[in-house]
């Protein structure tokens, strides 16, 4: 046996994941030596006084940059009603999740023009999902 022969390795693998082409909606996923993926139910902490104070303010922003900087946005009504939807939602005894969610992605997505109103919807987003603010 040669020393070449004795050397030999094992082909690297790939942990990684390639997806070509198409549409693929992927929920939860590991990949890699180990991974786990853990999948439970979405869900916003209850906010105290302050923290709910904090978000009325944010909304407040979000709304008055919205009416400052209309013009940029292709939608401004599409904010607007989402702006609504979220507000009717903070305002149930138990707001649901997944409305919370979908209204703040949506509105993150219909204000990707004007960087003012993306900075102020991340921070409404954070306040809204109990995370600390900048």
């Amino acid at each position: 046996m040669s020393r070449d022969d004795q050397e030999r390795h094992d082909p690297p693998v790939n942990n990684g994941l390639v997806i070509n082409g198409g549409t693929h909606y992927v929920g939860v996923q590991a990949v890699g030596h180990n991974a786990r993926a853990y999948s439970g139910s979405v869900s916003f902490p209850q906010q105290d006084a302050a923290q709910a104070a904090r978000t009325a303010e944010l909304l407040a922003l979000v709304e008055r940059l919205l009416e400052e900087h209309r013009a940029a946005l292709a939608d401004p009504g599409a904010v607007g009603r989402e702006l609504g939807r979220l507000r009717d939602e903070l305002d149930e005894a138990e707001p649901q999740p997944t409305v919370l969610r979908r209204a703040l992605d949506r509105i993150t997505e219909f204000v990707q023009p004007v960087g003012p109103l993306v900075t102020a919807v991340g921070q409404l987003a954070a306040s809204v999902q109990g995370l600390p603010l900048p």
